[in-house]
């Protein structure tokens, strides 16, 4: 890991270190080109000003100069998109096993819930060393998760779900900022990251927790009487979902579809629009009725039913 230089964020994270050395080497080369562009601008401003007896020439043209000036611009931005793409990808791809905890922004506040119950406010908990990934959602207009001692970014977009993931490398508390105006107290939609040993954040989950997020699911599915359609039973209406969840779900348009967290959200706001296969679009719309906390409630209900096969 690269010194930590006073006028940056400390590195807190496993890809901390590569995003750095990647932004000194890109500030390193706009540096040199800048000062040398500028100086050559000086030196023929001066050499090649207007005096008496000076007259322009044509200059020969040398293939070795042509080549020169096409090929290292070439290369040094070969060398930044293959570098820059594979830390992006890398930092795109959860890891297997990474735990989830789901994310709300809205004006002005960042609310989490975290699988085992514990709900929170302007804080994230998290273990050290183990990969977090978050699911984010945002309940009114786009905001943008920023943990500067992270390296990690990522807008939360109204009417999808976005993803981020880190593993916090250092106990302490990190500051969490909205990197996108949102409104007129933007600046106020501040929080905390706070990095804790993996023991002590289990006494911190076990210490006030409210029900699980599948259990509260449970609730609001019996409470909007999604079982009468969705339960096996003679009568069933709609499609069921025990095991399902990951499974690849053909529709009545003859596309296929997975069925995971943005399918089962879209099938709660737009029900009829995608319509499984077999069954009728008669399901209304929760739309204005359920909240995005109690959307990730119900999708965590529903994952709790069971996993089918993850591979489309």
């Amino acid at each position: 890991m690269l010194i930590e230089l006073p006028f940056w964020p400390q590195q807190a994270s496993t890809v901390a270190g590569s995003v750095d050395v990647l932004s000194i080497f890109l500030t390193l080369v706009a540096s040199f080109f800048s000062f040398l562009i500028f100086l050559l601008i000086f030196f023929f401003a001066i050499r090649f000003r207007r005096r008496p007896g000076l007259t322009a020439t044509p200059v020969p043209t040398r293939l070795s100069l042509e080549v020169l000036w096409t090929a290292v611009p070439l290369g040094l931005t070969a060398v930044m998109f293959t570098w820059g793409s594979g830390l992006y990808l890398h930092n795109q791809q959860d890891p297997p096993g990474a735990m989830n905890i789901y994310v709300v922004g809205k004006q002005w506040m960042w609310t989490v819930e975290h699988l085992e119950g514990r709900r929170e406010i302007g804080e994230l908990h998290v273990p050290a060393g183990r990969p977090v990934k978050l699911i984010l959602a945002s309940q009114d207009v786009i905001h943008d998760f920023f943990i500067p001692a992270f390296r990690v970014k990522q807008d939360v977009v109204p009417g999808r779900y976005t993803t981020l993931w880190f593993e916090a490398t250092r106990i302490g508390s990190y500051r969490l900022v909205c990197a996108q105006y949102c409104g007129t107290r933007h600046s106020g939609m501040i929080g905390n990251v706070v990095v804790m040993e993996p023991q002590d954040y289990q006494n911190w989950l076990a210490n006030g927790a409210d029900d699980p997020p599948a259990k509260a699911g449970e609730r609001l599915f019996r409470t909007f009487s999604c079982a009468g359609c969705h339960e096996l039973q003679a009568t069933q209406k709609g499609p069921p979902l025990i095991g399902m969840y990951g499974k690849s779900v053909r529709m009545e348009s003859g596309e296929t579809v997975a069925f995971d967290d943005a399918y089962i959200r879209e099938s709660i706001l737009n029900p009829n629009e995608k319509v499984v296969e077999g069954y009728r679009p008669i399901m209304p719309t929760f739309r204005n009725q359920l909240n995005e906390d109690e959307i990730f409630q119900i999708i965590a209900y529903i994952r709790s039913l069971g996993a089918g096969d993850a591979k489309p």
